[in-house]
């Protein structure tokens, strides 16, 4: 760490770790109330489990994508960050509105949460992801103005690199995407039009802008390799992203409404769309391959290559299988959106957030060059374990949606079966993908262990065994 105000990031990663394993517990949650419909009810209803599930998610990676910028964009600028309480104080206010929230889900039903919030005045709730209430909404734009005020300054005051302004740019597109979930139209069409311009230019537009850069920072850390050469790769990855993401979001509006051209353009630009998570991949081995130097910090090394691999196959090729308008028609909302869902969450999203606190963490502790060996072999057991459980997450989740849409939408003889009865077809993909989500805990228990576990420097180490042999 070469700034003191890097450090203000470390709340950041801290909470969203802690609330990465509270999205998981509440996922454990929903894959047991899927085989076992009234377990922990009417304590947690499957609507508010969803619910919280949905939103930890949203807001940890926030947490993380903060935390990042925080501790990458005075590296970046050479200058310590323009307002380091500032940082603190947007922390403690973020944490708040959402452990307010995430208990108001919790412990006061939703029609009522809407009423005590004054969601009469300006209606906002009731939206998948942009449940929140209209006050919380409110705060995260106040939050997010004063978090871009701080870093926009500090890049203003320093070096400006590719990496900060793409970084900035993803940042600023994301703030202002999310705009659009105060406007609640009554027309459900006009309604749905407008909310996947938050929620598809997020995940599938100004994100991946975010999470090129993070990826671009870590791999200049860990290979040594040229910034010119990095940046260059950065600049083509980005224009694919936005021009295949930014038109692709025509996938989304097959079925609301909106004119026919969108069939053509949705299936299209959104079949062009693994293109740049495929150039991430090659990015990511080719940087690592032409790398100057071996850092000690393997684990890192290992969960940026596994995020550029993961992110192509979760939002590439399971975006891919399902996004052309023809077969959409028959798969549109069914268990593949699911493990497509999952994947390239995980993939894209959460695994870059762990790539920086992974890299992050250990120099903010006074250790450069990473955890003790023995740490990065415990973190390296747990990406294993949640990567690997994840895959067959995603796979078993394509089988429940394969066999839902052959009984449900395409039947060979007869009538389509009923979504209940269909959803009780499925019921052994369902244990399965329960199972697999126990090993993922399994594997973010190991992960966040490693950080508990002492030992030398691992440059110390290694030199120690040599002049053992």
């Amino acid at each position: 760490m070469k700034y003191e105000s890097q450090a203000v990031s470390k709340p950041y990663f801290i909470f969203a770790l802690i609330l990465f394993a509270g999205q998981i517990v509440f996922g454990l949650i929903l894959g047991t109330q899927y085989v076992i419909g009234d377990f922990l009810f009417p304590e947690i209803p499957f609507n508010v489990a969803r619910m919280v599930h949905t939103n930890l998610l949203i807001v940890w990676l926030l947490f993380g994508f903060m935390g990042a910028a925080y501790y990458l964009i005075p590296e970046e600028a050479e200058t310590e960050l323009h307002n380091p309480k500032l940082a603190i104080i947007l922390f403690w206010v973020f944490a708040a509105a959402g452990t307010l929230t995430v208990l108001g889900y919790l412990l006061v039903p939703y029609a009522t949460l809407a009423e005590i919030t004054g969601n009469d005045l300006l209606p906002t709730m009731g939206r998948e992801f942009l449940e929140q209430p209209t006050i919380t909404k409110a705060g995260i734009v106040v939050v997010a103005l004063g978090f871009l005020y701080n870093i926009g300054m500090t890049v203003l005051k320093g070096r400006k690199t590719v990496i900060n302004i793409v970084l900035i740019t993803g940042l600023l597109g994301l703030a202002l995407m999310f705009l659009f979930s105060f406007y609640n139209p009554e027309n459900l069409a006009l309604d749905k039009f407008f909310w996947w311009f938050v929620v598809h230019l997020w995940v599938e537009g100004v994100w991946e802008l975010i999470m090129a850069s993070i990826l671009a920072y870590v791999l200049i850390k860990v290979t040594g390799v040229d910034r010119e050469v990095i940046e260059k790769w950065l600049y083509v990855i980005i224009a694919m992203a936005l021009i295949t993401g930014i038109i692709g979001t025509g996938h989304h509006f097959f079925w609301i409404g909106p004119p026919e051209y969108w069939l053509w353009l949705g299936s299209i630009f959104s079949a062009l769309e693994p293109i740049p998570f495929f150039m991430m991949t090659l990015f990511a081995f080719n940087m690592v391959n032409r790398r100057r130097r071996e850092h000690p910090n393997r684990a890192a090394t290992l969960w940026a290559l596994g995020c550029a691999v993961m992110a192509f196959l979760g939002a590439g090729v399971w975006g891919f299988l399902h996004t052309l308008a023809p077969v959409n028609y028959f798969t549109h909302g069914s268990q593949i959106t699911a493990a497509h869902g999952h994947m390239a969450f995980y993939g894209a999203y959460a695994m870059i957030v762990i790539t920086i606190i992974s890299y992050a963490m250990p120099a903010m502790r006074g250790r450069p060059n990473g955890n003790s060996n023995k740490a990065q072999v415990v973190e390296m057991w747990g990406f294993w374990l949640m990567t690997v459980s994840m895959v067959f997450i995603t796979l078993f989740l394509t089988g429940a949606g394969i066999l839902q849409v052959w009984l449900q939408r395409i039947p060979e003889s007869g009538e389509a079966l009923s979504f209940m009865v269909t959803q009780d077809k499925l019921a052994l993909f369902y244990w399965l993908r329960l199972v697999a989500g126990l090993v993922f805990f399994a594997g973010i228990v190991a992960y966040l262990s490693s950080f508990f576990i002492k030992g030398e420097d691992p440059l110390v180490e290694a030199q120690a065994r040599l002049q053992e042999s």
